[in-house]
């Protein structure tokens, strides 16, 4: 675990906590101070003889020149009360910088998580669970830091701790080691039962977690389906049976958390009433004489249960949570795409050379493609399902690399120094557009810097800047996953949002097949329009649709040629 936690931390954050780590040694002798100078002034306060006979006493008596004994103890009182608030002051901002180092981790984690994902190769991402993605970044990285907080608080109480046993050793060891005996029991029991079953209901946690957010991401993405299937109870059912056993665990493990700080304070009550009890069985009188020793162990005993209870409930949130940092850190191990940023140019033809690809080891899905796109010109690539049209032109714009061969501009190999300068170049309209919760400038926009006047013209361009003036123009609302508009409506937005960046290639990956055959025709032929100066690929099932395209290949068991 501590392997895994210095690999996450900065050396700006190891740095931290180890001042930190002094800060809470310097706490825990603030801490036991104010338990050991108790015994002291009730000592006094009950006995003004003693500020005379301990040398001590009498060398502050003397040095400053204190006129009678009430005033000494009066002082000496004021002097505590200062030491108090002190010592509370002291403790909240401590409390402060431990905050302040969480929750910037959390904020650090949150974003490098985030960072890493949006970083990875596209191969690597379509892979991986969004919502589990999301969990990670939103949960997972919170999760962490209350993990980390508990160590930190339990190291702090662990100093604590060390120092008041020693004060108390100091004092009277033979109680002291009968304290420790029952306390070591108890920890003992509290580990092989408590701490055991709250490690197990967190990992029940983790996995239910993941399935709670599985269930949320698939219903509301396929809600018109489950409303013409009318099988929301299922649906219900297991949103339900994940939802109660997620809560139970919590419940299980909130519960489990109380039980040691209740049977420490009913053991550390049933040890003061034994201390007494001892002492009045051992000396047969009343124990007046020793009312500061008892008031110290009563003190130390109410001051060291709280510590106990802090450490235990620490452990067991660190076993709780455990695999959370398990999951962060190894999300966080992912390797991500490391680009170059030297330019690329396009002015005469990209040319593709004895190209090869291959999802999964020995068995291609491209084979030896050999194709030349010049510069400006209109192309197809058409075939069956699942015969590799999509993944070649995945590769032509940059989101995978070729297991052989080449794909090269104007003579130069794409490479990871280049790759992210030719990605600009491309303008993507998919079959099913993304569009997210807002207007529809910000859709257009997504990603760059938002220009009204270039908005404008694209939406122009896209033949849907007159449908949007009926309602409020480039503010009109969308609704999630653009519910609020057509699907015509939809792609002519995507056909924007490509051109907004004015890209020099622009790519339709089956983009029109959802619509109808007329709304289709007259989409293509307005992208044919404003593409007249752009390279344009398509991927299609249709030949309706490839009617002013100059090149049309087909592919098919991974080979291409020419329609």
């Amino acid at each position: 675990m501590i392997k895994k936690l210095r690999s996450l931390l900065t050396r700006r954050d190891k740095q931290f906590l180890l001042g930190l780590f002094f800060f809470s040694i310097i706490i825990s002798i603030i801490e036991t101070a104010g338990i050991s100078v108790i015994m002291p002034f009730i000592a006094v306060a009950t006995d003004f003889n003693l500020i005379h006979t301990n040398e001590y006493y009498a060398y502050v008596y003397n040095i400053f020149s204190f006129n009678n004994d009430v005033n000494f103890v009066i002082v000496f009182g004021i002097v505590l009360i200062f030491f108090y608030i002190f010592r509370s002051l002291i403790n909240i901002f401590y409390f402060y910088m431990l905050n302040i180092f969480t929750q910037n981790r959390y904020h650090l984690l949150a974003y490098r998580l985030f960072e890493n994902y949006m970083g990875l190769a596209y191969k690597d991402f379509v892979k991986r669970n969004s919502s589990t993605m999301t969990k990670t970044i939103i949960n997972e990285a919170s999760n962490l830091t209350i993990l980390i907080s508990a160590i930190l608080f339990m190291m702090s109480e662990v100093f604590i701790v060390i120092f008041i046993y020693s004060m108390m050793l100091y004092v009277n060891y033979k109680i002291t080691f009968l304290l420790t005996i029952i306390l070591a029991f108890n920890a003992f029991l509290m580990v092989k039962t408590v701490s055991k079953k709250i490690k197990k209901v967190g990992v029940i946690k983790v996995e239910v977690q993941k399935k709670f957010y599985e269930i949320i991401n698939k219903s509301f993405g396929n809600f018109k389906l489950i409303k013409l299937q009318s099988n929301d109870k299922d649906i219900i059912k297991n949103f339900s049976d994940a939802s109660y056993t997620y809560a139970q665990s919590n419940i299980t493990a909130t519960t489990l958390n109380q039980v040691p700080r209740l049977f420490l304070e009913a053991v550390g009550f049933g040890i003061i009433v034994f201390i007494i009890t001892y002492l009045v069985w051992k000396y047969e009188n009343n124990i007046a004489s020793l009312l500061a020793i008892i008031s110290m162990f009563v003190l130390a005993l109410y001051r060291l249960m709280p510590s106990v209870n802090r450490i235990a409930s620490s452990y067991n949130q660190i076993l709780f949570l455990h695999k959370s940092l398990d999951i962060v850190h190894n999300d966080l191990l992912y390797d991500n795409e490391n680009l170059g940023d030297e330019h690329i140019s396009f002015s005469k033809k990209i040319t593709i050379e004895n190209l090869s690809f291959e999802y999964e080891e020995n068995i291609p899905i491209l084979k030896d493609i050999n194709i030349e796109i010049k510069k400006g010109s209109k192309i197809a690539f058409i075939g069956e399902s699942g015969s590799g049209k999509s993944t070649l032109v995945d590769i032509i714009i940059g989101l995978y690399k070729p297991q052989n061969g080449s794909i090269k501009s104007d003579n130069k190999i794409l490479d990871n120094l280049n790759i992210k300068s030719w990605r600009s170049k491309v303008g993507y309209i998919p079959q099913s557009v993304y569009l997210f919760d807002g207007t529809v400038g910000e859709n257009v926009a997504f990603g760059s810097k938002y220009d009204k006047e270039k908005i404008d013209e694209v939406l122009k361009k896209a033949k849907i800047y007159d449908f949007l003036n009926t309602k409020l123009g480039q503010d009109t609302l969308v609704g999630e996953g653009g519910i609020l508009l057509s699907g015509g409506q939809k792609q002519r937005i995507a056909i924007a949002r490509a051109l907004y960046i004015d890209p020099e290639i622009l790519v339709l990956d089956e983009a029109t097949s959802a619509l109808d055959d007329k709304t289709e025709k007259k989409i293509m032929n307005e992208i044919y329009d404003v593409s007249s100066d752009k390279t344009l690929i398509i991927i299609a099932h249709r030949l309706t649709t490839l009617e002013r395209c100059e090149k049309i290949y087909k592919l098919s068991n991974g080979t291409i040629y020419n329609d």
